[in-house]
């Protein structure tokens, strides 16, 4: 299991110090769209070159001109670019096709789909490489959370990998771990925590007892 570090609101400098402070704990760092709103692909090229041996996902959640807007951020050195599942299936192809261009992935983000099993064998069958499960913070804000919606897609999905974000803290992680993502996504726990290393590191340690992972 993964953990994967979405960086949302930070400075382009702090974002880059949180993930220096952390680097040991994470896999995968997210460009998280609020922080892609205000850099841009440079922030893809600034992490690309700063963690060489890091994954990095660009939150792109491409609506229109697929192929166009994933090529770019691959360009820019993402190994990953989000989709939005209720986007045409075309600019989700568009997306694959400069996915395999590059060698990059694309995960499609499944954030307002009601329909979680039948959406995600029709994106499955044209060949997306992630699914995320996915609350975002407006609904975060009436009390939602991405559990129910991780338990039904883990009940569905054949070969994708399967990550999960939406306000995961500690406290919450067993809970996540339990149901067996493949992607763990944490931001603000990490991020705004006084000892941001730490609460990764503790984070680390609970998916290591779940996946047998190492423990740091």
């Amino acid at each position: 299991m993964k953990l994967q570090l979405a960086l949302d609101v930070l400075t382009l400098q702090d974002a880059l110090a949180l993930a220096r402070a952390v680097e040991d704990c994470v896999d995968r760092l997210e460009m998280g769209t609020p922080f892609l709103l205000e850099y841009g692909m440079e922030a893809v090229r600034r992490f690309r070159a700063a963690f060489p041996e890091k994954e990095i996902l660009a939150d792109t959640k491409i609506m229109d001109a697929g192929e166009l807007e994933a090529e770019s951020a691959f360009q820019a050195g993402a190994d990953l670019v989000t989709v939005l599942a209720a986007t045409d299936r075309d600019t989700v192809r568009g997306c694959l096709r400069a996915a395999g261009r590059a060698g990059g992935r694309v995960v499609a983000d499944l954030i307002c789909i009601e329909d979680l099993a039948g959406t995600a064998a029709a994106l499955e069958e044209i060949g997306v490489h992630g699914l995320a499960v996915h609350v975002g913070v407006d609904q975060q804000a009436r009390g939602r959370t991405p559990l129910g919606d991780l338990r039904a897609l883990r009940g569905c999905v054949q070969r994708a990998e399967i990550s999960v974000a939406g306000g995961i803290s500690l406290a919450a992680t067993p809970d996540y771990c339990a149901l067996g993502p493949d992607v763990l996504i944490v931001g603000g726990a990490i991020a705004n925590a006084a000892d941001p290393a730490g609460e990764a590191r503790a984070i680390r340690q609970v998916i290591a007892r779940y996946s047998g992972g190492y423990s740091r």
